[in-house]
């Protein structure tokens, strides 16, 4: 049964009746739509070049209805993602014969050589121009997730200075989003093979469907998955998207600490996270790109069960537990133990992540998150270190430290822990937890880092946190030294 994906356009209603649900938006905008001013550059989420902005229903501090502007790689976004919401592309912009004041920066300040990359440049900064913190948010933060090989990036961060905070376009997304439409299941034979896209708009629909397709893809933001049909022809055949599941995008704090939906964005999370873990809510702006932040979860991060999340290693230390789901029945464990093997998680069919419980760290604990790569933004982690630590009189009484990309798994540093707890807190204490390291992991040499030098990178984090601690407890000025 055909199914028609329904979102607005530069305001105009667009259906698109009886689409194969893992075709992305930007395949249909470069195709079907001639919209190609879009551009392909990676397929993977990477360069930026297919940025265009999603605008999804929202609410004012005050409560009242309000359209989220946030820019998005299209590349990897699945057609049906679309659906209920807003769209703009670069041939948005310029009305009436005249170039968008964005547009025109980028002529006037020499910003575009090949051109190719200008697109999504432009679009990234107008999302800048009309988000809710205007042109307020960090240039650096804004333009990480645009690659250009020809201007050296001199110009277009002159063109994003003069960028001005603007009113965002307003749009009728109830004509898109009636409580009917919003429910998008369908099947559709594509060339001999049929596809499903399941769309729940509860928790609870969500439970009974993942229990009856326990085969099924769960879709979030797309910037793992996409990837799998783009770049590994990865036949999906069935995929429920949470997009519209409510519940699992709820992010409360709570006197115990913050409890996170499975399907909380990154950025959505940023903020509550950074007060709950400065370090963590730092390397979180270095976390992919802006756009992978608008569109990537939590959630996603964690089921997906990479050995090179940057988020699990943190909220391990941090002592994070998972709620788990089956049908009506739900499940809490600790998040070390959800990570069995490479590519297997603690997960039984029809069973899936809804929530993360992020402790509150007593007060006075050490708490830092190191992230190693080779580029400092937008790039996966060769090592990411994660150390939760209690020191009291001068003795560590308590530690917890995991680390990414040293194992199969993110995986808690045991051996390293038992080298600190119970012992002084010295360089000749912090000398024996690193060498303890050896016993905790292997690593393997790949295309980001040596088996060596990730060992030497973890070691050196560790022997991190005792010269910051060290250096902050010499510019304390002991009580005796008081007038």
């Amino acid at each position: 049964m055909g199914a028609t994906i329904r979102f607005l356009l530069d305001g105009q209603v667009q259906e698109v009746r009886g689409a194969n649900p893992t075709t992305t938006l930007l395949e249909h905008l470069r195709g079907p739509m001639r919209r190609t001013g879009t551009k392909e550059g990676c397929a993977e989420g990477d360069c930026g070049s297919c940025t265009v902005l999603v605008g999804e229903a929202a609410k004012t501090e005050e409560g009242g209805d309000a359209v989220s502007w946030r820019a998005v790689n299209s590349c990897i976004q699945f057609l049906p993602m679309l659906h209920g919401k807003a769209l703009l592309t670069v041939e948005s912009l310029a009305k009436g014969g005249e170039l968008h004041a964005v547009q025109q920066a980028m002529v006037d300040k020499h910003g575009s050589q090949c051109g190719f990359c200008t697109p999504g440049i432009v679009m990234s900064l107008y999302g800048r121009a009309i988000a809710a913190k205007g042109a307020g948010a960090p240039v650096g933060e804004v333009l990480a997730g645009n690659l250009c090989r020809c201007t050296g990036y001199g110009p277009i961060i002159e063109v994003a200075k003069g960028v001005e905070a603007e009113a965002a376009p307003a749009v009728d997304l109830p004509a898109v989003r009636d409580e009917t439409m919003l429910s998008l299941s369908y099947e559709d034979e594509v060339h001999g093979v049929t596809r499903t896209w399941l769309s729940p708009r509860t928790v609870d629909e969500l439970a009974q469907a993942y229990l009856a397709h326990p085969d099924a893809t769960i879709v979030a933001g797309a910037t793992d998955v996409g990837l799998w049909v783009t770049k590994l022809r990865k036949p999906l055949p069935t995929l429920i998207g949470i997009s519209e599941v409510a519940e699992l995008k709820a992010l409360e704090e709570t006197a115990e600490g913050l409890r996170i939906g499975a399907g909380v964005r990154y950025v959505d999370a940023i903020e509550a996270v950074a007060k709950l873990y400065p370090d963590l809510g730092q390397m979180m702006r270095r976390l992919g790109s802006t756009q992978v932040r608008n569109s990537g979860t939590i959630g996603g991060n964690i089921a997906n069960g990479s050995p090179i999340g940057d988020m699990p290693p943190a909220l391990i230390a941090a002592g994070a537990t998972l709620i788990l789901r089956r049908g009506n029945e739900r499940r809490e464990m600790a998040l070390e133990a959800f990570f069995l093997d490479y590519g297997k998680q603690d997960r039984r069919p029809g069973e899936f992540v809804e929530a993360v419980i992020a402790p509150k760290l007593d007060a006075g604990r050490i708490f830092k998150v190191f992230k190693l790569s080779k580029r400092f933004d937008q790039d996966i982690s060769a090592v990411c270190g994660a150390f939760s630590l209690a020191v009291e009189g001068g003795v560590v009484t308590d530690a917890r430290i995991a680390f990414g990309g040293m194992a199969g798994t993110p995986k808690r540093a045991k051996a390293c822990e038992a080298a600190l707890v119970g012992q002084s807190w010295t360089e000749a204490t912090i000398e024996a937890a690193m060498a303890a390291l050896d016993t905790d992991y292997a690593p393997m040499s790949d295309m980001r880092a040596s088996a060596a030098y990730r060992s030497l990178a973890a070691r050196n984090m560790l022997r991190k946190v005792f010269l910051e601690r060290q250096d902050v407890e010499s510019r304390v000025m002991p009580e005796s030294a008081v007038g």
